[in-house]
């Protein structure tokens, strides 16, 4: 008998996320804030659930992939709650949120007898689809070794980082930081050739082949070549609640991070000009303006 799996959160990564899962054997039933983004599962043979707790087996496993701290918090704590319903079983939390939302929500989930991973993820929704996914965790082990089969089946590669709940989310953050770092790199640099003549594609395409031949050099710099911001594969409005996390987490920690604070910046001016539901990556516009090539 396949094993029940709860999806919470089927948006443009949880989708192709959930479908993998089902292609893998897994009995999946999913449930999302808009109903209409359950159609394309339901139609594979997945299941709809009306309300989060419904889709839950109780001690079984739920995966939730959702936009932020608040909508998880609201979703799992409560009366009505995923906390509630599942009991003894274990949530793996896909999303990106603060360290601290996921050490409240391990605690909460061990007040009924659950266990709680970090879980989140690098990728676009490409990758998602193609389950080509990089997965961070951490954890209690024996709930990590539970859900083991579960990222296998949507990532490429598991990278564990303790059993602290939050650990994993601090390093999500990280690499989100580094990328929108990398992404302001090249805006300026393509700026600077196009500025003196140069085709900002032809650099893009040259250092994405050698000295910066890795994934975010090669993805985000054809990106930014042909300024292809939309549709956002991540959109700009979560690239500012992830940096306004970054900045959370640094203030904490009592260090500071003044290119976090120019992201931070170029976030608020794209969102000012009614960017939002563009592509992070779009920060690009703002270095362009600037330079006076738009």
């Amino acid at each position: 008998m396949a094993q029940a799996v709860a999806f919470i959160g089927t948006g443009s990564m949880g989708a192709p996320m959930a479908m993998n899962l089902m292609k893998a054997g897994f009995d999946v039933t999913a449930y999302n804030r808009t109903p209409g983004k359950l159609a394309a599962l339901a139609e594979a043979g997945g299941r709809a659930a009306n309300r989060p707790a419904a889709a839950v087996t109780p001690g079984g496993i739920v995966v939730t992939m959702v936009s932020n701290d608040q909508v998880l918090k609201e979703i799992v704590a409560g009366d009505g709650g995923v906390a509630a319903a599942l009991g003894a079983g274990i949530h793996v939390s896909m999303s990106t949120i603060s360290p601290d939302t996921s050490r409240e929500l391990a605690k909460l989930h061990a007040s009924f007898g659950g266990q709680y991973v970090a879980a989140p993820v690098f990728g676009r929704p490409e990758a998602a689809a193609a389950a080509k996914l990089w997965i961070i965790r951490s954890g209690a082990a024996q709930a990590k070794l539970a859900a083991r089969p579960l990222l296998e089946a949507m990532g490429q590669s598991v990278h564990d980082f303790g059993e602290d709940p939050g650990a994993a989310n601090l390093v999500k953050l990280c690499g989100n930081f580094m990328i929108l770092s990398a992404v302001e790199a090249m805006s300026e640099a393509f700026a600077l050739a196009e500025k003196n003549g140069i085709d900002r594609a032809a650099v893009a395409a040259f250092f994405g082949e050698t000295l910066f031949g890795c994934p975010i050099y090669r993805n985000y710099g054809r990106i930014l070549a042909d300024r292809a911001y939309e549709p956002a594969g991540f959109q700009l409005a979560l690239g500012m609640k992830d940096v306004k996390l970054v900045q959370g987490a640094a203030g904490s920690s009592e260090i500071q991070m003044p290119l976090a604070e120019l992201l931070h910046r170029r976030l608020a001016d794209s969102l000012a000009k009614g960017r939002g539901q563009m592509d992070w990556t779009a920060i690009e516009l703002i270095v362009a303006e600037a330079a006076g090539l738009r």
